[in-house]
């Protein structure tokens, strides 16, 4: 588990408007936060290089792209333990239909969120990565009808 990092009252309120629009000028922040710009661009730079900011994403609304089902996946190995763990996590993650990947308890290893265009391409996507695979034992296939709550990350973000 990586080590907590020590936040101020200064970087917990620059985390807080960069969550919520990375794009936000320095010189904005900065007014907002009651620091000079030069000090906002320092505390950026320390929270990207010590791990607290991640990555700096663009959240696409699926609805104005191409029509896509979003499916999810039971999924259960025949064995499972750390390395074999690993193995089927890094090749779910050489696949771009594979846009959520999370390691379970319970009877299932492992829950995917994946989107495709057709269920023809689902067909293609479960019979190459999942049906071929000698150490998945069986996969449940859950076809999403409706979104009913929409991802926000504020929501799903570690409050400050």
């Amino acid at each position: 588990m990586p080590e907590s990092v020590d936040l101020d009252q200064f970087d917990r309120r620059i985390i807080e408007i960069v969550r919520r629009n990375n794009l936000e000028p320095a010189r904005s922040i900065a007014a907002q936060v009651g620091l000079s710009e030069s000090a906002v661009l320092r505390r950026l730079r320390r929270l990207r290089a010590g791990g607290v900011i991640v990555a700096d994403v663009a959240l696409i609304d699926p609805a104005r792209l191409a029509p896509a089902i979003t499916i999810h996946v039971l999924v259960e190995l025949v064995r499972s333990g750390l390395r074999m763990e690993q193995a089927f996590a890094a090749r779910l993650a050489r696949c771009p239909e594979v846009i959520g990947a999370w390691n379970v308890t319970g009877r299932t290893d492992f829950l995917l969120m994946v989107s495709v265009p057709s269920i023809e391409a689902y067909q293609r996507f479960s019979d190459a990565v999942l049906a071929s695979d000698e150490n998945v034992q069986d996969f449940e296939t859950l076809i999403s009808l409706r979104e009913i709550v929409h991802f926000d990350p504020l929501r799903a973000s570690v409050p400050l």
